[in-house]
């Protein structure tokens, strides 16, 4: 095992806890996302949904322009991408960029390979499964962060902007295919055979006979 592999995994041994003292500067709600910002090349990228629902990480095109990326960074990529509601999602290559984590006082600095989708939707990047897993990365929606170990064993505690998250995610609903999450399939649901029922009438009450003349 390599010093850097022995680093990280010495890293995922932090215990990433969530206390009452992460709920302070939080207003109470029952659908907010973790919504967070990252630093892509120079630039900090706001509205980046953590969603644990995607397969795999995606920048959205518009995104990749205000980068000011160049399209000859993008590699081919045969597969198909699926939104949430089953539409077919344009991808127009993949790419692999630094990506860093801050709170401020921690950071750490990954490569992350993003496929670039050509779809509308109100955030500018999805991190998905893998990095987040990669990452040792913890969400949580209810104390609105996201917590991760550093290379050193440190957690970087990065808080969700909760009023950039609900607008996000209300604009969202208002674009019809805005595309929250992505698969490489399409989801689809099963229909369960219903059991068959058999109804029994249950005795009444006993009727008195007429008594006898």
């Amino acid at each position: 095992m390599s010093v850097e592999a022995q680093r990280v995994d010495d890293a995922f041994d932090v215990d990433l806890v969530f206390t009452k003292a992460d709920l302070q500067d939080v207003v109470l709600h029952d659908k907010d996302p973790v919504v967070i910002s990252v630093v892509i090349a120079g630039r900090k990228v706001h509205h980046v949904l953590v969603d644990q629902g995607s397969s795999p990480d995606v920048m959205f095109w518009t995104t990749f322009n205000k980068l000011q990326l160049s399209p000859d960074m993008l590699r081919p990529y045969n597969d198909c991408l699926y939104g949430f509601m089953g539409d077919q999602v344009e991808v127009r290559g993949h790419l692999e960029l630094r990506t860093t984590f801050t709170d401020g006082t921690t950071s750490r600095m990954e490569s992350i390979k993003y496929l670039v989708a050509n779809a509308s939707s109100a955030y500018n990047m999805l991190l998905g499964r893998p990095t987040l897993n990669r990452l040792g990365t913890v969400p949580s929606t209810r104390h609105m962060k996201v917590k991760l170990p550093d290379l050193a064993g440190k957690v970087i505690t990065i808080k969700s902007d909760q009023k950039e998250a609900k607008r996000c995610y209300e604009n969202n609903l208002k674009t019809k295919r805005g595309v929250f999450m992505v698969t490489t399939r399409p989801l689809y649901i099963e229909e369960v055979p219903q059991p068959e029922v058999s109804h029994t009438e249950l005795p009444g009450p006993k009727q008195k006979l007429p008594a006898e003349r």
